[in-house]
C-alpha cells in the first residue's frame, strides 16, 4: 500500500510540471488572486477525475489476464513517458469563462475536472490502478502528487515560471515513467502485474 501511495504521489507531482493544469492553476492563480478557493478546487476536481480512473484501472485489472494486464500497463507507461516529453499548452478560452457567476471554486472544479479527461496524469492514474491492488493508496497518491505540483504554481505563480527548467522536469518524468513501464514489462517490483 505504501509503494502505491509514493510510486502514485511521485508520479504524477514530477509528471505534472508543466502540465495544462499546472498552467491552468498558474493562470487561475494570476487571474483571481484567490489561492484558497482554487487550491480546495484543484483538490475536488482531482480526487474526483482520479476516482474515477482508479475506478476504471481497477476494472480493467479483474477483465485481464496477469500476463496481458502486465503488458497493458507497461506500454501504457512507455508511452505516458513519450507523451510527457511533449510540451503541453493551455487554450486561452480554458481559462476565460467567467468566475463571479460560480464563483472561483467552481470555476476551478469544472475546468480542473474537464482538463485532466484523458490527460496523461488521468491515464497514469488508470494504469496505477491497474497494476496495484490498492484504489486508495493510487487515489491519494495521484491526488497528493497533483497538489505538490500545483500548489506552488498557485501559491507562488509568476516567479516560478522563470525558475524552473521545464524542458528537464519533463525528461526526468518520462524517465520515472519508462522505468515503471519497463519494471511492468519485466514483472519488476510489487503490484498485480
Amino acid at each position: 500500500m505504501l509503494e502505491a501511495f509514493s510510486i502514485s504521489a511521485v508520479l504524477v507531482a514530477i509528471g505534472e510540471i508543466g502540465d495544462k493544469t499546472q498552467l491552468l492553476a498558474l493562470l487561475l492563480a494570476v487571474r483571481f488572486r484567490r489561492p484558497a478557493p482554487i487550491l480546495f478546487g484543484i483538490l475536488v476536481a482531482t480526487l474526483a477525475n482520479h476516482a474515477l480512473a482508479g475506478f476504471v484501472g481497477g476494472w480493467v485489472r479483474t477483465q485481464l489476464s496477469a500476463e496481458t494486464l502486465r503488458w497493458v500497463v507497461g506500454l501504457s507507461f512507455l508511452g505516458i513517458a513519450a507523451w510527457a516529453l511533449v510540451p503541453d499548452t493551455l487554450d486561452d478560452d480554458e481559462a476565460a469563462k467567467p468566475a463571479d457567476k460560480y464563483g472561483i471554486f467552481f470555476l476551478t472544479v469544472v475546468a480542473f475536472f474537464l482538463a485532466e479527461i484523458g490527460d496523461k496524469t488521468q491515464l497514469a492514474t488508470m494504469a496505477l490502478a491497474a497494476r496495484f491492488d490498492s484504489l486508495i493508496a493510487v487515489v491519494a497518491g495521484t491526488t497528493l502528487g497533483m497538489m505538490i505540483a500545483d500548489a506552488p504554481a498557485v501559491l507562488f505563480a509568476e516567479k516560478l515560471t522563470k525558475r524552473v527548467p521545464l524542458r528537464l522536469v519533463r525528461t526526468v518524468a518520462a524517465a520515472l515513467f519508462a522505468l515503471l513501464g519497463m519494471a511492468a514489462l519485466l514483472g519488476v517490483g510489487g503490484g498485480s502485474p
